[in-house]
């Protein structure tokens, strides 16, 4: 396989096929992420691309899900992204799901009835970076898309029939914005209304902009108990239908995988004990934290 740089997939995409079809990400300026700073945006050739599918034919039996990389599969023209699903559908037919990362952006590029194409050429789940239901914090973060733009694009994709896994990031707004970041964040997802929602939290990155505005005590970051809060409060606010909500990732201090609303009251419970007890040691050893 054709891999180039460091490549990333969300934690559920561990049994899939990882083709990666763009380099890099269109966007590439939030200040808090590092991911792809070492690589300019390109989109990889067709031939490439197919070089990558035939040499994996061959198990072709045994491959039932495919992840699509880089960071921004789906900015690529409606075109170019159809002639990839057929090329893929055509080397492994047995897939039953196609996922990527998206964002707000590239979501709301397409029309709904060019997201309809795309599931039923099996993108079937998308990874919508949204990270704040603030504008305020997004404006700061330079992340590229507003409070609206993320509803807008979760609507779009809910309309398509295309699962949606929301990913949001505690502790994004600091301490200053800390209360309005985690309340407006769960507004935000209960418009939204996702079949998945992951929380991960913040984890400063030496080198990226807000790095250097923590140096610089100009970002001060949440303790990790202001940061249970946020979690708190964004499951506390939040209305969904019917969500899986996790806070399972390598970055979170206190796991979590439930069911919403079903187990509201019960996580609710749990986390209010552990910020009133204060105690680290029910919390992930910082060692054990990573991105």
């Amino acid at each position: 396989m054709d891999y180039i740089g460091n490549i990333f997939r969300p934690p559920s995409e561990a049994n899939s096929l990882l083709l990666q079809i763009t380099i890099g990400c269109s966007h590439n300026k939030c200040t808090f992420c590092k991911m792809y700073k070492d690589k300019q945006f390109k989109v990889k050739s067709l031939k490439t691309i197919e070089n990558d599918l035939k040499e994996v034919a061959v198990y072709s039996n045994q491959i039932e899900k495919l992840f699509l990389m880089d960071g921004d599969a789906l900015i690529l023209k409606q075109s170019k992204l159809v002639e990839i699903l057929n090329m893929i559908n055509y080397y492994l037919p047995n897939l039953n799901r196609i996922s990527t990362y998206g964002n707000s952006r590239s979501i709301l590029l397409k029309s709904d009835k060019e997201l309809s194409e795309l599931k039923k050429l099996k993108l079937k789940m998308v990874y919508h970076g949204a990270e704040s239901g603030c504008d305020n914090v997004l404006q700061r973060i330079n992340k590229n898309s507003t409070r609206s733009d993320n509803i807008n694009a979760g609507k779009k994709l809910k309309k398509a029939k295309i699962i949606q896994s929301v990913m949001v990031l505690l502790g994004i707004g600091g301490k200053k914005y800390s209360l309005e970041h985690a309340k407006n964040t769960a507004t935000m997802l209960t418009e939204m209304d996702p079949e998945f929602v992951g929380a991960l939290t913040l984890i400063l990155v030496p080198e990226t902009e807000l790095y250097k505005r923590f140096i610089n005590k100009e970002f001060i970051l949440p303790d990790k108990f202001e940061l249970l809060k946020e979690l708190k409060t964004i499951i506390e606010y939040s209305d969904f239908t019917n969500c899986r909500f996790s806070s399972n990732h390598a970055s979170n201090y206190l796991p979590v995988k439930i069911n919403l609303p079903e187990n509201k009251t019960e996580i609710l419970t749990l986390i209010n004990n552990i910020i009133m007890q204060n105690n680290e040691g029910l919390l992930k050893p910082e060692n054990l934290r990573g991105l």
